[in-house]
């Protein structure tokens, strides 16, 4: 049975190519997957395939299917081809191939094209759809190790930052766009682009780090815009981040010009992700636990020492908190840790965790 796709020929690194447009129901049947683990790695002409990505991409499909994205398929394939153009020495026309003797190697895209085979089971109304497919003639193992590495050699992952910045179906995005803009300390002084702030950098904080710290404070799920619980978690919001920069006086300091930002960030711990994520989790507890006097306990963060080190060791109140070995770390443990500290500042109960910390904590400290 011979299939014919809509293509383009072109030529590129001395080689003929074709973009083709195939429908999104020919995946499964066109592109079959390797179990590249039986191969040792020379032998392997693609990496072998993570399955648990597939869900993940799946979701991405299924939930935006209005709006879903992906870049081309790059595939070799090793069979007769026939080229036909729409008029004699046109580029573009119909490439021509017996299905039976089909065969594809997925160069770049065999998770795209498994998540479309699953996509398909739950939603087949997106098989009408077209995928932008880049064919090259099969050459050699060797061949496509090399097209597999040029494919990638440049790729980078965007910055969480940057993902936040652009992403607008993610609502707490918005929303931490939203607070940055309404709490006169953030103004200005949020890194929107880099997951870490450079050295002499005068911003305070990234983007990343008041996203993560806004879902401490309000949960990762969030109503539309345009309802009255996001507007509420929003004034929520804003007014506990005001009321924080109140109680830590070295922001606003910043924010003034009476210290350097590279200064703040060098000798305290007060703008480092792991203390911001704590305050957006320990403004949730307090909120709960005192709605109408959280402001007036919140005062009593004037009183923490934030400094990194007294003299010349680590400052007591933060090692082996999140700080280790001179370090200051982000992990979940130190996240736990400095949230405990934080609460026994304002008088709130611990959970069992974090007792159980304090509990090792005043262990070390007593030998």
């Amino acid at each position: 049975m011979k299939v014919s796709f809509p293509a383009m020929r072109g030529v590129i690194g001395k080689r003929q190519y074709f973009n083709t447009m195939m429908g999104i129901s020919e995946i499964p049947h066109l592109f079959k997957f390797n179990d590249w683990k039986q191969f040792t790695p020379e032998l392997r002409a693609q990496r072998v395939l993570v399955k648990s990505r597939v869900p993940e991409i799946v979701k991405y499909i299924v939930d935006n299917e209005d709006s879903y994205l992906f870049s081309s398929i790059t595939a070799a394939y090793d069979t007769e081809v026939k080229f036909k153009p729409f008029e004699e020495g046109a580029d573009i026309g119909y490439l021509e191939m017996n299905l039976e003797d089909a065969r594809f190697l997925i160069n770049d895209g065999q998770h795209r094209c498994a998540a479309i085979t699953a996509a398909l089971n739950e939603n087949p109304a997106l098989g009408k759809e077209k995928i932008s497919v880049l064919l090259f003639p099969w050459e050699s193992l060797e061949r496509a190790q090399q097209m597999f590495t040029d494919l990638n050699r440049f790729v980078q992952k965007t910055s969480k930052s940057l993902n936040i910045l652009y992403d607008h179906r993610d609502a707490l995005s918005g929303f931490t766009m939203e607070v940055a803009e309404l709490v006169p300390v953030f103004k200005g002084m949020i890194d929107r682009e880099k997951l870490t702030i450079p050295i002499r950098s005068e911003k305070l904080f990234t983007l990343s780090t008041l996203y993560d710290a806004n879902e401490e404070l309000i949960g990762a799920k969030l109503e539309k815009p345009d309802t009255k619980e996001y507007k509420d978690k929003l004034e929520r919001a804003v007014a506990y981040w005001k009321a924080v920069s109140r109680a830590i006086p070295d922001w606003e300091k910043v924010k003034e010009g009476s210290i350097k930002a590279p200064m703040l960030r060098q000798e305290k711990i007060n703008t480092h992700g792991v203390v911001l994520r704590a305050l957006g989790g320990l403004g949730r507890v307090l909120i709960e636990a005192h709605p109408e006097k959280w402001e007036q306990k919140l005062g009593a963060l004037k009183e923490v020492d934030w400094r990194k080190s007294v003299g010349h060791k680590v400052n007591p109140e933060w090692e082996n908190v999140c700080i280790t070995a001179g370090s200051v770390l982000s992990n979940r443990q130190a996240r736990v840790a400095t949230l405990a500290v934080l609460k026994g500042k304002i008088g709130l109960g611990l959970t069992g965790q974090e007792t159980q910390f304090k509990s090792k904590r005043d262990a070390v400290n007593a030998t």
